[in-house]
C-alpha cells in the first residue's frame, strides 16, 4: 500500500483523480482489483492536504457505482441471447433463468443493495440484475446508495486517520475479512440452490422462457 502511496503522491491532481477513478472502476470488470485500497489512499492524501476529500469521494463514488451499472446495462443487452443460445445454458439453464428471475423480482432491490457490501457478490449482482430485465431505477438506486455509504465511510475513515495508514488498512483488512466470510456463506447458498435447480426443475419452467423486452 505504501508504494502506490507514494506513486499517486507524486501526481498532478488530475491524473491522480484519474488513477483513482479507474482503480475504483476496474473492481466491477476485474473483482480481484482492491478497489477499497484506492479509496483509502486518496482520503490519506487528503488528510495531508495533496487532495480534496470531496472530489475523492465523489471520483472513486461516482466511478464504482458508473462501472456497476455498465456491466448491469451489458447484461440487460446481452445476457438473455448468451443463456438462451450460447454457452451460458451450461451455466443457466431456462428454470434456473426463469426462477432468478422471480428472485430478483421480488427481492432485487433488498439483495443488490446488500450484495455492494460484499466482496465478490458486489461486481455479478449487477450482472445478473440485467439479465433477468430489471428496471434501471431498481438497480441503480441501491447500487448508488450502497456504494455512496461505503465509499463515505472510507473516505472518512482514510482522512481522519492521521499517519496511522497502516493500521486503518489492517482494520479495513479485517472488516473485509468478515464480509468474505458472508460472502462465501452467500456463495455456498447459490451453489446449493444451482446443483439442487439444475437437477430437479419445475415441470412448468421447462418450457423455453419467450423474449421479454
Amino acid at each position: 500500500m505504501n508504494t502506490i502511496l507514494t506513486f499517486l503522491g507524486a501526481q498532478g491532481p488530475i491524473l491522480l483523480y484519474t488513477l483513482l477513478g479507474v482503480g475504483s472502476a476496474l473492481e466491477n470488470l476485474i473483482p480481484p482489483v482492491p478497489a477499497d485500497t484506492f479509496v483509502l489512499i486518496g482520503a490519506f492524501l487528503a488528510a495531508g492536504g495533496r487532495a480534496d476529500a470531496w472530489t475523492v469521494f465523489l471520483v472513486t463514488w461516482l466511478a464504482n457505482a458508473g462501472t456497476a451499472l455498465l456491466v448491469y446495462w451489458a447484461g440487460r443487452r446481452f445476457g438473455r441471447p448468451f443463456f438462451q443460445a450460447g454457452l451460458g445454458r451450461f451455466l443457466l439453464n431456462p428454470s434456473q433463468l426463469r426462477r432468478l428471475g422471480g428472485f430478483y423480482d421480488k427481492w432485487g432491490l433488498p439483495a443488490i443493495f446488500f450484495a455492494r457490501f460484499l466482496p465478490g457478490l458486489r461486481a455479478m449482482v449487477p450482472v445478473f440484475a440485467g439479465v433477468t430485465r430489471q428496471s434501471f431505477p431498481v438497480v441503480a438506486f441501491p447500487v448508488l446508495v450502497a456504494s455512496g455509504i461505503w465509499y463515505g465511510a472510507l473516505v472518512w475513515l482514510g482522512a481522519t486517520a492521521g499517519r496511522n495508514l497502516a493500521g486503518l488498512g489492517g482494520q479495513v483488512a479485517g472488516v473485509n475479512r468478515i464480509l468474505m466470510g458472508v460472502a462465501a456463506v452467500a456463495f455456498g447458498a447459490v451453489l446449493v440452490w444451482w446443483v439442487r435447480t439444475r437437477r430437479s426443475p419445475k415441470p412448468e419452467d421447462t418450457e423455453s422462457p419467450g423474449e421479454e423486452g
